[in-house]
């Protein structure tokens, strides 16, 4: 140990090396950015124009848009489209788990049965299959449940009872997005090591127990993101269903502006909460992704009121150390 190590001191901090000139102390200069500066000044006034020109324009009524923003027929179908996405994706991801659980089965059977499903759904428009539903009683007159082979009938309506505005939604939604959410299953399991099941399979577990207990958990983590897109784009797609007259948002938008003819009014209303739906889906989307990459990462992911902080921070410090030698 050197006597400049017995004191305390550091090559670097104020005192030099034997046989080197003495080094200054660090300082902090903060580093300005101008161009960022200047660009955000920019962007922040052509928001702030656009947003002057298109609330003085004239080509809304924006005091309808203010009526029509809480009125309750609104509102109502605001609740129907929020309990109808939830529902379509709480299904969709059931469905999707077991046809991706499927697809990689070894039985051949269970395999070419979920490739053909997902190859149809994602193949044909969720428009044409939500039409499709609400028109079946065309095809089929009557909804019956009987026991094969044996002629007893345990249940038999008129199809058209059955097949409701509000079953044939969400039949067309949540069918489709189970062919989806089965690919997104299906990524989320193989990314998983296969030394993971081949060590729970030393263990003694079954192939039922290594998916619930090892794979399932760690494919979560995978899986979360695009399901959170999937679900935001399952709140804007379910504006398809007013084909079959189910009253969402969009439908009763469109029964209003049907009868004042305050089109561009009502559109506006519509996407005011869709946009506010969607923003809150978006929310918490990020912070179970946040949650759930817990020990994957040194630390977690900033919080967008952190960011705000960060960047709205006086100036950005670094260090620096300048040698002059004498």
């Amino acid at each position: 140990m050197t006597d400049m190590e017995r004191d305390g001191a550091h090559p670097g901090v104020g005192v030099a090396p034997p046989g080197q000139a003495p080094v200054e102390q660090i300082k902090a200069i903060p580093v300005r950015h101008w161009g960022r500066w200047v660009l955000a000044v920019v962007v922040l006034l052509l928001v702030v124009w656009l947003a002057t020109a298109v609330v003085s324009s004239h080509f809304a009524k924006w005091d309808q848009v203010r009526h029509f923003l809480t009125a309750s027929t609104i509102l109502r179908g605001l609740l129907n489209t929020i309990v109808l996405s939830v529902t379509a994706q709480v299904v969709g991801i059931v469905l999707g788990l077991l046809l991706a659980v499927m697809r990689l089965s070894r039985n051949a059977v269970l395999s070419t049965v979920s490739s053909v499903y997902i190859w149809f759904f994602r193949g044909t428009p969720v428009l044409v299959q939500l039409i499709f539903w609400y028109n079946i009683g065309i095809v089929f007159h009557t909804f019956t449940i009987a026991i094969p082979f044996t002629g007893i009938t345990l249940l038999s309506r008129p199809m058209n009872d059955v097949m409701t505005p509000l079953v044939a939604a969400l039949f067309g939604l949540a069918l489709n997005e189970g062919a989806y959410m089965a690919e997104i299953v299906r990524a989320g399991i193989l990314s998983v090591e296969e030394g993971q099941a081949e060590a729970a399979s030393a263990l003694g577990m079954t192939s039922g127990q290594t998916m619930r207990r090892i794979v399932l958990p760690q494919a979560i983590r995978v899986i979360i993101p695009p399901t959170g897109n999937e679900f935001i784009s399952m709140l804007k797609t379910s504006s398809l269903v007013y084909v079959t007259t189910f009253g969402d948002l969009m439908r009763r938008a469109s029964d209003i502006y049907a009868t004042n003819f305050l089109v561009i009014e009502l559109l506006i209303v519509a996407s005011i909460w869709y946009l506010a739906v969607t923003s809150v889906a978006s929310v918490g989307q990020y912070y179970l992704e946040r949650r759930y990459a817990r020990g994957t990462s040194r630390s977690l992911a900033e919080t967008p009121l952190q960011q705000i902080r960060r960047n709205l921070a006086p100036g950005r410090l670094i260090s620096r150390q300048v040698n002059h030698r004498r």
